[in-house]
């Protein structure tokens, strides 16, 4: 873009007019501006963060690796990803994986066949069929907590609790066994959601998911405006007015890429009818904190794998996310009720509470990494919490699929809005897409002369 525009823009922000606001600078909504920006749309992104990239947050380490603190995984099957990946020019890599993680209890690490764990096996073939025959509509008012406490075996019970938490990043008291079989099944199916090699998360990427959004942002320019919240917006035959904390903006059609329950700090005028208010009110995004180790070497590879369930609490999994010829990289992820425990302590007593657990099991270099990242996502005011929206139990909206009808000139997207994969880095791509082709579709053709 010409300076001089560019500056033109910078003095006339609080009066700006545009073709269409995209509501959020992720995945989701930095693919349909530049979607929109392609085909020859006036297009400005709002962002109330100070960074870009909404779940999806990309850090530079001590060692010069690149690293992500928000979303990362490539499912096998996630090509839209796979192919915005490549046309960005960043390096897909396998993960250095098992068939199964190995299960640590009360430090020791228990065998996979282990009479302990066949419950939870059990439990685990039983949750498989119910995603395929879905479960009774009572089944909503039946917690994953209820629905545990029938599982015989406490060891049993703590794996599934710590899969169920790391899996949905849900409290298991406020998530419905219906809501949960709903999203395995359009996520894929159980096995999928839970396997590395050959599931969701098959594949990383050296660059970081989170350099994906910040070369979009980087391609769009001036268009994208962080540090810009939107508070309220109001609707007519002719468009909407957008207002945020740093001016007004005006456009013929608003695309909300936000997550319901962000998006309900949004004032509306008129009101939203009932069943959209419903899915922002009824819905609450889940808790989860990471954390990457960073070494010179993947080190513990001399001895065997870093890939855990770790059951001691904070129940957590453990992955070795280190990129080909790259330094060491361990990733650690708490979530649910547990990754709020660790909101009060520093980031050294977190990470010695961490690390120093695995000292048996990778030896006394673990806890002597070269740099320490760490990020809890329901500590991000912007964001909310990750990795995705749930719903309350005994409510309906929110349960997937989730709609996403334009309402009037609004038009929504986000990963919780894709066909499917919600809730991933692909589905937020797919949502993006998705609707910007709505756009497209609703804006009258240019006149010829």
């Amino acid at each position: 873009m010409p300076n001089a525009e560019r500056n033109e823009w910078a003095a006339h922000d609080a009066e700006l007019e545009a073709t269409v606001v995209v509501v959020g600078a992720g995945l989701s909504g930095l693919t349909a501006a530049r979607d929109l920006h392609r085909r020859g749309i006036d297009v400005i992104v709002l962002e109330a963060a100070d960074r870009i990239g909404g779940r999806a947050m990309a850090e530079t380490t001590v060692l010069g690796s690149r690293l992500d603190l928000g979303g990362q995984w490539i499912g096998h099957d996630h090509h839209r990803i796979m192919a915005l990946a490549a046309e960005l020019s960043a390096t897909q890599y396998p993960m250095h994986t098992g068939t199964l993680p190995q299960v640590i209890d009360q430090g020791r690490k228990l065998p996979i066949a282990s009479p302990s764990l066949l419950p939870a096996q059990l439990a685990l073939a039983c949750l498989g069929v119910l995603t395929q025959t879905g479960t009774p509509d009572r089944w909503n008012n039946t917690t994953i907590d209820a629905w545990l406490r029938h599982v015989p075996a406490h060891t049993s019970r703590r794996l599934l609790e710590v899969i169920a938490s790391i899996s949905w990043t849900a409290d298991l008291d406020r998530y419905s066994v219906h809501a949960m079989t709903q999203m395995v099944r359009q996520q894929g199916g159980l096995r999928t959601i839970l396997s590395t090699k050959g599931g969701a998360q098959d594949s990383l990427l050296v660059e970081g998911a989170g350099t994906l959004t910040d070369r979009l942002a980087a391609d769009l320019g001036p268009r994208v405006r962080t540090g810009h919240q939107v508070t309220s917006i109001t609707r007519d035959d002719t468009g909407a007015t957008v207002h945020t904390q740093a001016g007004t903006f005006r456009a013929a059609k608003v695309i909300i890429t936000v997550p319901p329950p962000v998006a309900a700090r949004i004032q509306h005028t008129p009101p939203l009818p009932a069943h959209r208010t419903a899915l922002e009110t009824n819905t609450y995004m889940g808790s989860v904190y990471k954390a990457i180790a960073v070494y010179e070497r993947p080190f513990w590879r001399d001895r065997g794998r870093a890939e855990f369930m770790i059951l001691d609490a904070p129940g957590r999994a453990v992955f070795d996310t280190t990129a080909p010829d790259g330094p060491g990289h361990l990733c650690t992820l708490v979530a649910g009720p547990e990754a709020r425990t660790l909101d009060d302590m520093d980031a050294d007593a977190r990470r010695q509470a961490l690390l120093s657990p695995l000292v048996p099991h990778l030896g006394p270099d673990v806890v002597k990494p070269a740099g320490w990242h760490e990020k809890a996502w329901h500590l991000d005011e912007h964001a909310g919490g990750g990795y995705s929206m749930l719903p309350e139990p005994g409510t309906t909206a929110g349960i997937m699929p989730v709609p996403h009808t334009p309402i009037g000139n609004i038009h929504w997207a986000g990963s919780e809005t894709a066909s499917a994969h919600a809730g991933y880095l692909e589905g937020a791509i797919e949502s993006g897409q998705r609707a910007a082709q709505e756009i497209t579709d609703a804006l009258p053709l240019p006149q010829t002369p």
